[in-house]
């Protein structure tokens, strides 16, 4: 009797990686959540990476959509209709970040230093809308601008958008590194279930006033911010620098108003404080329930957002 054969997948589990050059700087993008899977700059790195063939930890580098952050109790009201969404975070009882964050992107456009992943979401149980979105990664002598380009092909839809990737200095110990956020207001949150609680004053918070360049220590935030300090351009800028001054800067523009900031505190000794989250958002968190902030794609327009990430 012949012998079965076996075989050996060649499908690495986040998906199909492409590699990115321009001057000092190398990006990899992997196909799982259109992610950021690494960014260096002259070997040194500005994200925290993750490995190729293993599960992605903790929504490392993907790119949020239709929603950021959380639904509280997965529950909302659009054009009169109520709906329920799945529990993506069942220990905390809410639908988080999105639908696309474990879909496999395709690679739409592809060159040496920039690639374009696209996803069609379909309508499903809370969400019965379809949209097209779409993610490009450009290097540039800038760094890394990240473009999420959204619309929808079934008339009215809510949407919002956002990234996770955990930002770091080289590599440096979070504790080591100096933060500037210029931001004014925070989300405060109730309990374990990080239940969105009103705005506060930044001065107010339990951490440094990290609006003036202020090194992290043991401060532990998890917590969405507004009210940013702007450049003459529009653009937000958050800044993180190591002891020997190598440094990391995140910027976006007017079309994110939120950022979620998380220094990543976790029980697992691997992933706790690996690296500052930096999460530029087009609303806060439960926007969907609240009508904060949210877009609304109407099946004509697009809605376009940005962010860079480069060596300060």
């Amino acid at each position: 009797m012949p012998s079965t054969p076996t075989t050996t997948s060649s499908h690495p589990l986040t998906g199909r990686e492409v590699v990115l050059r321009h001057g000092a700087y190398t990006a990899s993008v992997v196909t799982l959540g259109a992610s950021l899977r690494s960014l260096e700059h002259d070997g040194r790195p500005l994200v925290v990476a993750f490995h190729a063939d293993r599960m992605r930890p903790a929504y490392r580098g993907t790119l949020l959509a239709p929603w950021p952050n959380r639904v509280v109790d997965g529950r909302y009201t659009f054009d009169g209709e109520d709906q329920q969404l799945p529990l993506t975070e069942p220990e905390r009882g809410h639908a988080l970040h999105g639908l696309l964050v474990w879909a496999d992107w395709q690679v739409t456009a592809l060159a040496e230093d920039s690639v374009t992943l696209t996803a069609e979401l379909a309508p499903s149980a809370g969400y019965p809308h379809r949209l097209v979105v779409e993610g490009t990664y450009a290097l540039d002598d800038d760094g890394l601008t990240t473009t999420v380009t959204a619309r929808s092909l079934s008339g009215r839809a809510p949407y919002g958008t956002s990234a996770h990737p955990y930002l770091t200095a080289g590599g440096a110990s979070l504790d080591a590194t100096v933060l500037t956020l210029p931001a004014d207001r925070y989300v405060e949150t109730a309990g374990e279930r990080l239940l969105p609680a009103g705005e506060r004053d930044v001065t107010d918070a339990p951490w440094p006033d990290f609006r003036t360049p202020t090194a992290i220590g043991d401060a532990m935030v998890d917590h969405a911010f507004t009210g940013l300090a702007r450049a003459a351009d529009g653009r937000a800028r958050v800044r993180l620098e190591a002891p020997d001054g190598f440094a990391v800067e995140m910027t976006w523009g007017p079309e994110l108003g939120w950022v979620q900031v998380h220094t990543a505190d976790r029980p697992e000794p691997e992933l706790n404080r690996v690296g500052l989250a930096v999460e530029p958002m087009t609303c806060p968190p439960d926007a969907f329930s609240t009508g904060e902030d949210v877009v609304v794609l109407d099946g004509v327009q697009e809605h376009t957002a940005s962010w860079t990430i480069s060596a300060g």
